[in-house]
């Protein structure tokens, strides 16, 4: 009589899991200019297997011009109006890694929109983190004053209390970009499934 070996089964990945829990929410990147929204997002987005949306970009198509330009034109508070409408929008087109910018988390309005339909996490990043990075770029409107390193201070100073309401918190610091990935999966799949990747409640 044959012995009929059983089938291997391969335990889901931590990366699965989390999509899986996600059902049909987004992960949303929330944080400072600098702090590695984009960066980090298309490869967290890349590792999930994930549709990867930048809300800057949306909203420059949307405008048919570059921020600098809409700032310049029309203003800031018309701006963050337009960003507003595109991040509720894109929170609509259902499961996908969305970076926002700097000023958007500040809104109540799109805060309880990524509460309902999100999990948010806040890409920490410390001041001079951020001034080395955002030095190598012309295009930040907010940055276009005499002393921008007093202006991002200023803006840490005001944002800070509430980028802590995101669901989760990493430190984006000058380490390898798939370290801090990582760790976003880390955080995100116990915080969405608990326990061990891919066996709920296993012991570490």
């Amino acid at each position: 009589m044959s012995e009929i070996t059983p089938l291997a089964t391969t335990a889901p990945s931590p990366e699965a899991d989390i999509v899986a829990a996600l059902g049909k929410r987004l992960i949303v990147l929330v944080g400072m200019m600098g702090a590695g929204k984009s960066t980090i997002g298309r490869r967290l987005a890349a590792r999930l297997n994930m549709p990867f949306v930048d809300a800057d970009s949306e909203i420059e198509l949307a405008h048919r011009m570059p921020i600098p330009d809409i700032f310049e034109t029309y203003g800031e508070p018309y701006f963050r109006d337009g960003e507003a409408r595109v991040i509720a929008r894109l929170l609509e087109a259902g499961p996908a890694v969305l970076a926002t910018g700097g000023g958007a988390f500040m809104r109540e309005e799109t805060r309880r929109r990524i509460s309902e339909k999100a999990v948010s996490v806040w890409l920490k990043a410390d001041l001079d983190i951020i001034m080395r990075r955002v030095r190598r770029r012309a295009d930040r409107p907010l940055l276009r004053t005499a002393d921008p390193e007093a202006t991002v201070t200023r803006l840490i100073r005001e944002r800070e209390p509430v980028y802590q309401f995101a669901n989760l918190t990493i430190a984006s610091r000058e380490v390898p970009h798939d370290k801090i990935v990582d760790e976003c999966v880390d955080a995100l799949h116990a915080y969405l499934c608990g326990g061990a990747p891919g066996v709920a409640g296993a012991a570490g």
